[in-house]
């Protein structure tokens, strides 16, 4: 076979890196264009021997239709129409499409009331399969987080040091109480999905997702802020120290809490990373898991025996 052509089946082909302005809202009337970062790709029908050129052409063709197309629609149904079409023209057993778009909340500072606009992004993707199509939302928003252990070692020293001034115990309890104990402080991003499996009409609920994940953080922050405003969102966040585990922890609670009368193969998943300011590394923490796995654990029935992860959901 020396010299012979050899043509390989493909695993997956597609496009990577699509930038699109996209029309995104409930409907028409409330849509408003995002820029948006578009990835499409297929697993080829086995057999059938592939052409990447006849890939980028269907695949190209398909995002421009839905996207030039679209009048204004949620954000997962986008990623919705772009699989299903692509996968039926490609006549392909797989296709998975993500979607990533920057998106602004408008919102006051919290004390002067200056208006300021917040950026965050908005997560969307959807596959499909002969099964059907399992859609997925999710959104990252940045906040402030402070630092526990280091808290309570200025805290446990402060007392120490009021003690032998000569403060007695419970002035010293309404000293450390009354005022915040400073600690390091990093910027956080929080990073929270829910998926819906084929056959489930679960409305993903966008604010609701983007204030369990600021909520989750020590304290949200503002772009566009006074003195007064500065001071109050520091005093918040050390009234609320978080590291990234705590943040995660929060994120997943809130999630169950949200879904509550979401079916038990409900996915969710929630990830914190945050910029540390006395390291050069970030730290890092998430979990992902079914409702049907998260709820128990949360009831107080320990972990669950199976923990399923972001990739293994999608593959389903």
């Amino acid at each position: 076979m020396a010299g012979a052509a050899v043509r390989p089946a493909l695993s997956r082909v597609g496009l990577t890196g699509v930038e699109a302005v996209v029309r995104l809202g409930v409907d028409e009337r409330s849509a408003q264009p995002f820029a948006a970062r578009i990835d499409c790709t297929v697993v080829p029908e086995r057999g059938v021997e592939s052409d990447g050129r006849r890939f980028d052409d269907v695949v190209v063709d398909v995002v421009r239709d839905v996207v030039v197309g679209a009048a204004g629609m949620r954000a997962e149904r986008l990623a919705q129409e772009i699989v299903e079409r692509a996968r039926d023209r490609l006549q392909a057993p797989r296709a998975e499409v993500t979607i990533a778009a920057r998106f602004p909340e408008r919102r006051p500072a919290p004390v002067s009331g200056t208006p300021t606009q917040e950026i965050s992004t908005l997560h969307a993707a959807a596959v499909a399969t002969a099964r059907g199509t399992r859609r997925m939302l999710g959104v990252s928003a940045q906040g402030i987080m402070t630092a526990p252990h280091a808290q309570r070692v200025l805290a446990a020293h402060a007392r120490e040091r009021l003690l032998a001034a000569g403060f007695d115990e419970a002035a010293v309890a309404r000293a450390l109480n009354d005022v915040p104990v400073a600690t390091h402080d990093q910027r956080g991003t929080g990073t929270l999905h829910v998926g819906a499996p084929e056959g489930c009409e679960l409305v993903f609920d966008v604010p609701a997702l983007l204030e369990i994940v600021e909520g989750a953080m020590s304290s949200e922050i503002f772009e566009l802020m006074k003195r007064s405003d500065e001071g109050a969102v520091v005093e918040r966040a050390h009234r609320r120290p978080r590291a990234a585990d705590d943040c995660v922890r929060a994120m997943i609670a809130g999630a169950v809490e949200h879904l509550s009368g979401a079916p038990d193969a409900v996915f969710v998943s929630a990830a914190q990373e945050s910029f540390e300011t006395l390291h050069r590394h970030c730290l890092t923490a998430e979990r992902a898991g079914l409702l049907g796995e998260l709820r128990p654990e949360l009831a107080g029935g320990g972990p669950p025996a199976r923990r399923t992860s972001m990739r293994a959901w999608l593959e389903g």
